[in-house]
């Protein structure tokens, strides 16, 4: 009796002592991930019949039948992956509902030959998210249901990081080796102040230690994908410059790959590209593409293709998001006339394209092979009739 409960001890100590956590991919590893994908190319993606991440995932919004829709809209075009936002307060509500949604959502992707990438938290927006019935849209205003996760109260809530953890690791533990996902995208835009709503000062601080433990949290799930998070703002991200934020040097060195966000102009665009390629990791553009603020298709998916940096613009399918609509609807609601042109979004709640040049465009660089570029199609004149 004495030598089994001896057994049984060392076989209790022996399981409550975790794995190594897996440390962050060499670039060799990284490169090697990469190589076996397609070019990727997509969206960030929210159903038109959801405001926030919460509208999407909550059993009592959930809607299968939108999501197939409109996947098979982003597979007709040519789009692969998709970037897809969670939320902590949804695994804190049901656990297994939540897994049992993510797992839907999983098969209809993969049924569209989409592979996501999942954004675990989130700094923009509305710092103070709540379950339930999500307000409706605020007439003539750009994303005005999007929420923070986990939120400011949360984050200067340390009783509250035990849950965060759970939902990290319980995520991420039920999908690590499902290659129908892409990777985990562990913050969107950290030292965003989402300067929009009021008291947020004191945030990054908070962000930036917890983000650490973030990277820590899914690399204990040891997942087969990739981690990242996503650069955003500031001036020069090149590894010698010397000009690196806390923040950023936290996203650059703990990223397994490489990913960041530019709405500017071409040259913008490709001189973000320029400065991360020192970095020797494949490059993911998690965000891109408003139109009005001279970042389109045109301009910047052709730059991407001939570097092979993944591109995922920002909004598919125009809906209760309302990012159609500038940013500076938040200054001035678009409620008596739309913007002159859309600022986000690929296809109009029908699904008929916004501008058919642009899903043409996508649809030609999806289909050529990696790094190549191919020509337009040669613009044919009509001939006038003579009168």
């Amino acid at each position: 009796m004495k030598h089994f409960v001896t057994a049984l001890l060392v076989t209790a100590a022996f399981v409550a002592v975790p794995a190594e956590a897996r440390g962050r991919w060499t670039e060799a590893q990284a490169n090697t991930w990469y190589a076996k994908q397609p070019w990727l190319v997509g969206a960030n993606y929210t159903p038109a019949s959801a405001i926030n991440q919460l509208e999407m995932w909550q059993e009592a919004t959930w809607d299968p039948k939108r999501i197939d829709y409109e996947l098979n809209l982003a597979q007709s075009i040519g789009m692969n992956t998709m970037r897809v936002f969670l939320h902590d307060q949804l695994w804190q509500q049901d656990p297994e509902g939540f897994k049992r949604r993510i797992g839907e959502f999983l098969t209809i992707a993969q049924r569209h030959g989409i592979r996501p990438l999942f954004v675990l938290f989130d700094s923009c927006w509305d710092p103070d998210p709540k379950l339930g019935p999500q307000h409706p849209p605020i007439p003539g205003v750009h994303n005005s249901g999007w929420v923070q996760g986990p939120g400011l109260p949360g984050l200067r809530d340390r009783a509250r990081y035990p849950a965060y953890k759970a939902y990290v690791q319980g995520v991420v533990g039920a999908f690590a080796n499902d290659d129908r996902i892409l990777g985990w995208d562990a913050w969107n835009e950290p030292d965003n102040g989402a300067d929009q709503y009021k008291g947020q000062e004191g945030k990054e601080p908070l962000v930036r230690a917890m983000l650490a433990q973030v990277f820590d949290w899914v690399r204990d799930a040891d997942p087969s994908q990739p981690i990242t998070s996503g650069v955003w703002w500031h001036d020069d991200w090149t590894p010698t410059g010397g000009k690196l934020t806390a923040m950023e040097k936290l996203q650059l060195g703990q990223s397994d790959v490489i990913s960041f966000h530019d709405y500017g102009w071409p040259e913008a665009f490709e001189g973000r590209i320029k400065q991360l390629l020192p970095y020797g990791r494949p490059i993911l553009c998690t965000e891109y593409m408003a139109r009005g603020n001279g970042s389109t298709f045109d301009g910047s998916l052709p730059i991407a293709k001939r570097y092979n940096v993944a591109a995922m613009n920002w909004g598919f399918v125009d809906g209760r998001t309302q990012t159609r609509l500038p940013w500076d609807s938040w200054q001035k609601p678009y409620v008596m006339a739309e913007p002159t042109i859309w600022f986000h979004e690929v296809f109009r709640n029908d699904g008929t394209p916004y501008r058919k040049a642009e899903t043409d465009l996508i649809r030609r660089l999806a289909a050529a092979p990696k790094g190549v570029v191919p020509p337009a199609d040669p613009i044919v004149a009509v001939p006038r009739k003579r009168r």
